[in-house]
């Protein structure tokens, strides 16, 4: 499982891990 860092490098995988881990939504650091 990738870490946040690395979900926040790669913009696309940020938006896919969206729709399966609804806890990234709410997480600031997703954003960036």
């Amino acid at each position: 499982m990738p870490t946040i860092q690395q979900l926040v490098r790669k913009g696309r995988v940020a938006l896919e891990f969206k729709s399966k881990s609804p806890a990234l939504d709410s997480c600031p650091q997703r954003r960036g």
